[in-house]
């Protein structure tokens, strides 16, 4: 079974209690919508996160964020094809795979197509406090040329994203401190040219702290949701 769940930001303690109360095997696999914080303080506290995850059964495949650092510019991931596609892992956790932008992965006979990143609208509050900030947290222009060539050239069932098309952005939850008017939504505008080219089946995004569904956009944060419920 596949499930779906949104940002945990480092967190781990919600996932081991899903786990353990559904029961979940080794054939399992839970997605992380983006900004699953597994790299994010680059230390002891991200290894303390890694290592309790790696005692659950399940394989868990992180989609990138923009609250953490992509495993390319991290020494100790390597790479390795996983279901039709390239994944990022270290060795140490197995389990724990980081999906590369723009990887089409076979599930349960659907393509998934991984398309990660978002702009924070917290950047320059974490500057100024020391705290991570990466300039590459949304899709290059190679990525977008990426998944605008899968797209042409493959079936995409199911799309993974971080954030979601613009035309679905969820403007009631929006920070009230945060002018709209400086935030770079070039990714969200991209992401509707790539919502209208596909006929998917389903679109599941985190980013947004929210949990609700419209039509076939799946925005998810705490809960957790089977491929079962994506009809």
């Amino acid at each position: 079974m596949i499930y779906f769940t949104g940002d945990t930001h480092g967190g781990y303690r919600d996932i081991i209690k899903f786990c353990n109360r559904q029961h979940l095997l080794r054939t399992d696999v839970i997605i992380i919508l983006g900004d699953a914080g597994y790299n994010y303080y680059s230390g002891e506290r991200d290894a303390e996160a890694k290592l309790h995850l790696s005692h659950v059964k399940p394989t868990i495949l992180c989609i990138h964020g923009n609250h953490e650092i992509r495993p390319v510019n991290i020494p100790t991931y390597k790479t390795k094809k996983w279901n039709g596609g390239i994944v990022w892992y270290e060795e140490e956790y197995p389990n724990l795979l980081f999906a590369k932008d723009g990887e089409l992965y076979t599930l349960n006979g659907l393509n998934y197509l991984a398309i990660g990143g978002a702009y924070s609208v917290d950047k320059h509050l974490r500057l100024r406090r020391g705290a991570g900030w990466w300039e590459d947290e949304q899709p290059s222009d190679e990525i977008k040329w990426y998944v605008e060539e899968q797209i042409r050239t493959h079936r995409v069932d199911m799309i993974l994203s971080h954030t979601c098309p613009r035309k679905y952005t969820p403007t009631e939850v929006f920070l009230p401190m945060v002018d709209q008017s400086t935030v770079d939504n070039s990714t969200e505008i991209w992401l509707d040219k790539i919502e209208e080219a596909v006929n998917y089946k389903a679109w599941y995004c985190g980013h947004w702290h929210t949990d609700k569904r419209i039509d076939r956009m799946h925005f998810l944060y705490r809960t957790f949701e089977s491929e079962e419920e994506m009809g």
